[in-house]
């Protein structure tokens, strides 16, 4: 029996709910510190109270521990783990090979920020104890297969949705190089959205203030079957930072594109029980985004990149039909409301944006009017006012369903309780016998009906007496109330087992010498990596900062995005002067270099 699993994001308790609500089977959010979002941390007793609210329906915790630590911050990581396992938490997502060390009762998951890329690297996870591995953005269905067959038994979780990094996952250092706020420690500065200069080695510039290192954003939607048929068993939607109403829309989107596809996949299930009913209809194209790409899912590189802005799009309602004084008449068939934030690109391809002060039918009535709009421009709504309200509105539940079947004991009547989990139980509640004067099994269903406010809603009742009773409705109250505890008290048949996690120490790493890319950053995990055979260490690029070092390791390729791929496009060699270099407005300037064998383009920093 296989099991998919949804996993959605929570940046605090309040968002956690909602992503349970609208479909989630399991929710990943960060801790007190330690967590690759430093801005989005939570209390202990807010993630036991998710942790409570979920396991009611077998969903699962994960708290994100996924920076690099110091030497100084190892006691206290430890005992932060520690409070975590007893509030409830199903595992822990971690970066640093520190907490192998710590010999932590409850799973372990290889966070993607470990540079999971290969099967040698997933193999040797798995040798050190590791229950799942986060895998790179940047990996094809080929290599997911290839690291599924020669690792079976590792758990594979891949994002499917969310804001793409230029880099690989733990290792970019250009937030720490050109402002000291490492994204290996949760401070990520955003880097990769800021606008550049792309010069050659003779300083001639082949584009200008364009975001040349920001992707869109990921959309794997209609790739769900292809991924589980590859060995994915999470599907992770990326988005520590992002409101409630995002979450609750993207999450019941992919909620509803499992359940389509488990409609005909009879070998695999749910990794969490209960069902939500969902009283909006989910698109993800009206929360934010920079536009979609599959991101090399079929190593397809077209169309991925987002040069023009690194902000929201949306969704393209039409065109600008007319321009008056004070209005905009737009040709489309989108319904259009007050409060609407449309945007468009000007003649120079700049996103401009203006907020619907008032909309009548196709007309619309800026707040300001905006500069350099013009007939026949698109026109993209990327924020959508009444969607927003019905997100803000809605009232998701997830329930249980339950079967009810009512019968004689030989002191009073027994309830028979089931429900979808496969939980049973069984009460005698002694009652005296008082025969009915009239039909009571219409309202011995109604009462028995009756779970309000609980996790569970009333599939079926079956009132199998040999006669019809008189029996009072708050006796049948008290029997809710006691059955509820009763079925509530077994435990789920999935409940997650935490163990301590085993490391294999005469495993050895696929290599002996480990530069500053490793993240290195404490004695433990120096230990960790000298057990298994690695000869040579360097300190990481947080505490010992490397000259010339390579910043950024890219799949995206800008010498492939510009067409003069050598393997592709064939230009003359000739053609680009390089090497190529990136500038900033301060004049800061990064070296490209490009592999093409691996297919990578490298961004170095400079003197």
């Amino acid at each position: 029996m296989k099991y998919i699993e949804l996993l959605a994001p929570a940046k605090d308790l309040h968002c956690g709910i909602e992503a349970i609500n609208n479909g989630a089977d399991a929710v990943y959010i960060g801790a007190e510190a330690l967590g690759a979002r430093a801005s989005a941390t939570n209390t202990t007793d807010d993630i036991a109270r998710l942790a409570d609210y979920a396991h009611v329906y077998g969903v699962k915790i994960y708290v994100t521990l996924n920076t690099i630590l110091y030497n100084h911050e190892l006691d206290k990581a430890y005992h932060m783990a520690m409070r975590l396992v007893k509030a409830g938490a199903d595992a822990l997502i971690i970066q640093d090979t520190a907490w192998l060390q710590m010999g932590l009762p409850i799973p372990l998951h290889a966070s993607t920020q470990m540079d999971n890329r290969t099967a040698e690297h997933v193999a040797f996870l798995q040798s050190c104890g590791i229950k799942r591995t986060i895998l790179a953005r940047e990996l094809g269905l080929g290599d997911i297969q290839k690291i599924h067959k020669q690792c079976p038994e590792m758990e594979l979780e891949a994002f499917v949705h969310g804001a793409l990094c230029i880099s690989y996952s733990g290792r970019c250092y250009a937030s720490q190089h050109c402002f000291g706020r490492s994204a290996n420690r949760g401070e990520c500065a955003q880097f990769c959205r800021l606008a550049f200069r792309l010069q050659d080695r003779e300083g001639n510039t082949l584009a200008a203030d364009k975001h040349l290192l920001s992707l869109k954003d990921m959309n794997r939607s209609n790739y769900l079957e292809e991924m589980m048929n590859a060995g994915i068993c999470s599907f992770k939607i990326e988005g520590r930072l992002k409101g409630t109403d995002y979450v609750k829309n993207i999450t019941a989107y992919y909620h509803q594109r499992i359940n389509s596809i488990l409609s005909h996949k009879k070998d695999w299930f749910r990794a969490s029980y209960g069902h939500c009913e969902i009283p909006f209809t989910p698109d993800p194209q009206k929360s934010f985004n920079r536009g979609f790409t599959d991101c090399f899912l079929h190593e397809n590189r077209q169309n991925s990149f987002s040069f023009h802005t690194p902000k929201s799009i949306g969704k393209v309602i039409g065109t600008v039909k007319e321009i008056s004084k004070n209005s905009i008449k737009v040709a489309g068939i989108e319904s259009l409301h007050n409060g609407d934030g449309l945007c468009f690109y000007d003649e120079r391809q700049q996103l401009q944006g203006f907020r619907v002060n008032k909309a009548v039918n196709n007309i619309v009535y800026p707040n300001v009017m905006p500069k350099g709009i013009k007939p026949r421009m698109s026109l993209f709504r990327n924020f959508d006012q009444d969607f927003h309200r019905q997100l803000m509105c809605a009232s998701e539940q997830r329930t249980l369903s339950l079967h009810i079947r009512m019968e004689e004991s030989e002191n009073g009547f027994l309830l028979h309780l089931s429900d979808e989990t496969g939980r049973k139980v069984c009460l005698d509640f002694p009652q005296e016998k008082i025969d009915a004067h009239s039909s009571q099994r219409e309202r011995q269903v109604t009462e028995l009906s009756k779970w309000g406010d609980t996790p569970f809603r009333c599939v079926h009742v079956d009132i199998a007496t040999t006669r019809e009773w008189f029996i009072p409705a708050s006796i049948m109250a008290q029997w809710r109330r006691e059955s509820i505890k009763a079925i509530m008290d077994q435990p789920l048949p999935r409940a997650i087992q935490k163990d301590t996690t085993l490391v294999q120490h005469d495993s050895t790493y696929p290599s002996s010498q480990l530069d500053f890319s490793a993240n290195i950053a404490n004695r433990m995990a120096e230990h960790f990596y000298r057990q298994h055979g690695v000869e040579r260490t360097e300190k990481a690029y947080e505490l010992q900062p490397a000259k010339e070092a390579p910043l950024m390791i890219c799949k995206h390729c800008l010498r492939y995005a510009l067409g003069y791929c050598r393997k592709e496009h064939h230009p003359k060699d000739d053609v680009l002067k390089e090497p190529l270099f990136l500038t900033l407005d301060n004049n800061r300037k990064f070296r490209l270099q490009f592999d093409c064998t691996h297919c990578q383009m490298i961004i170095y920093a400079t003197p």
